[in-house]
């Protein structure tokens, strides 16, 4: 029985193990850790703790099924979907700005049908996907800003700008993998000094915006508050949730005490949320929880790096490289919050915490990093997609024939 799950197992669970493993371990975590740190809400849900549980475990469900399917497909059809991923994420995004729900002065959310989900969650996955093939398609002119660098860095600053006035974090964190995505690309430093430069003039124009004409981000008091907070100053709700995430931190201890033993669920607002991480030590130690969830996302990381730089494709590579970035940023900022390394952000812990679309797309990223990694050892994974009406299609990178 167990030699047959294992066959099962090898012959749909293709690509790089490890990543599998980490992902696999994550899901795991986030089942036992939501439902035990949703004590609280399901009390205020008329203690309904096993309706949490099974939305929860839906979305993780429905996240893995996409895991799966966008790890069977050829990485090179991403170049091709991102073209339409990025504008369709553009036309949510600014659709969002105009009509979307509006919830703690942000508007971050967009409402179909009944069903909720942030357009961030699309356009993170999309940008990269659309900055990993334009920095192939343009590799060889790179070095001319206003012909090789420019267009890419106009989608950029589209992008974080419509996600910018509803979420300072989120549209930060995107900029900086972009960029960090330019220059693994090959992008010389004139032109990285110039995007440098254009996103500091950008930033300080946001500020000045902001004290002429205050309405144009009216999350700018939150913005000010959590960093005074984080400084040293008053942060209100923010700094006081930090507080109970230490506080948290501080009664978990070295080693583990075991699901549902965790009372901070009772003080954090949102401990099965942006707070998991502490929530996660306080019940499995610091060792265990702590250290152990850094490891995981290392691992994960690690091997995507691994994965893009034996790709023998220059687009696949860089996908690979700017998903595992995005994902390893995001936990690393989440877990920081809690440790008061860094001021509140609201960035939920990938693949953890409590969401909806957000644990889709994570396992989205995962499984296009999967995919890539089929082309190392699969080369029919790794050839490129034929247009109609041609037998060849362009190789995304020549140097690898």
């Amino acid at each position: 029985m167990a030699n047959r799950l294992v066959d099962f197992l090898y012959a749909h669970l293709r690509g790089d193990r490890a990543t599998w493993v980490v992902a696999i371990l994550l899901v795991l975590t986030s089942l036992v850790s939501v439902y035990s740190a949703s004590a609280t809400l399901a009390w205020k849900q008329n203690g309904d703790s096993v309706g949490i549980l099974f939305r929860h475990g839906t979305f993780l469900v429905i996240g893995l099924g996409a895991m799966w399917a966008v790890h069977r497909l050829k990485f090179a059809w991403f170049s091709r979907l991102s073209q339409l991923g990025i504008h369709v994420a553009l036309t949510l995004l600014l659709l969002t700005v105009l009509v979307g729900s509006e919830i703690n002065d942000a508007r971050r959310w967009m409402d179909i049908g009944g069903f909720r989900f942030q357009p961030s969650d699309v356009a993170k996955v999309a940008l990269v996907a659309f900055v990993a093939r334009m920095l192939d398609r343009n590799r060889l002119i790179l070095h001319d800003f206003n012909k090789g660098v420019k267009p890419i860095v106009g989608y950029i600053a589209l992008t974080c700008g419509l996600i910018l006035p509803a979420d300072f974090s989120t549209a930060a964190m995107l900029g900086l993998v972009c960029f960090l995505m330019m220059v693994i690309g090959g992008v010389t430093w004139k032109p990285l000094l110039i995007t440098a430069g254009l996103g500091t003039g950008a930033g300080l124009g946001v500020i000045g915006l902001a004290a002429i004409a205050p309405g144009l981000f009216p999350r700018m008091g939150t913005w000010v508050a959590r960093a005074t907070g984080f400084l040293g100053g008053t942060g209100g709700s923010d700094s006081s949730q930090i507080d109970y995430a230490l506080q948290a931190i501080h009664q978990g201890g070295l080693f583990p005490h075991g699901p549902g033993s965790g009372m901070s669920r009772n003080a954090m607002p949102v401990a099965y949320a942006d707070m998991i991480y502490a929530f996660i030590i306080e019940e499995w130690g610091a060792i265990l929880g702590g250290a152990g969830l850094v490891l995981l996302y290392l691992i994960l990381f690690s091997r995507a790096i691994r994965i893009g730089t034996r790709c023998p494709r220059h687009f696949g590579g860089l996908l690979s490289i700017g998903l595992g970035l995005m994902l390893t940023l995001q936990a690393l900022v989440n877990m920081g919050v809690a440790v008061r390394l860094l001021p509140m952000t609201g960035q939920p812990l990938p693949l953890v915490s409590m969401g909806g679309t957000s644990i889709v797309f994570t396992c989205v990223a995962i499984g296009m990093i999967l995919s890539v990694s089929r082309s190392l050892t699969d080369p029919e994974a790794a050839a490129p997609i034929e247009s109609p009406g041609t037998r060849h299609a362009r190789p995304l990178n020549p140097a690898a024939h």
